[in-house]
């Protein structure tokens, strides 16, 4: 089983370029992070104000340990005044399957 989270986040379109470089450091810590799959953030070009956090985990207790840890605590913290609404986060189990 694995997670899937969407986390879209609105931003401040003038922030938009200060998010995206302040999100790098937060996406190297959560890569290194057991149970993390993959973690990216992909700015929505068709909206000025539009990012989305794509990441994997191998578990939601993976999952929970990140949402607790001290650089997403940060990441909150310094993002806060840059965004323009509360992040909304979906969040979606699956069994990875090839074709």
């Amino acid at each position: 089983m694995m997670v899937i989270v969407m986390a879209k986040v609105s931003v401040k379109p003038e922030n938009k370029a200060e998010l995206l470089e302040m999100a790098k450091g937060v996406i190297a810590e959560t890569q290194k992070e057991e149970g993390c799959v993959s973690y990216i953030l992909l700015d929505n070009t068709y909206d000025p104000g539009g990012c989305l956090f794509v990441e994997e985990w191998t578990s939601k207790e993976a999952l929970l340990k990140h949402a607790a840890s001290a650089h997403i605590a940060e990441w909150r913290k310094k993002s806060a005044a840059l965004l323009s609404a509360k992040t909304v986060l979906k969040l979606y189990e699956g069994d990875e399957f090839k074709f």
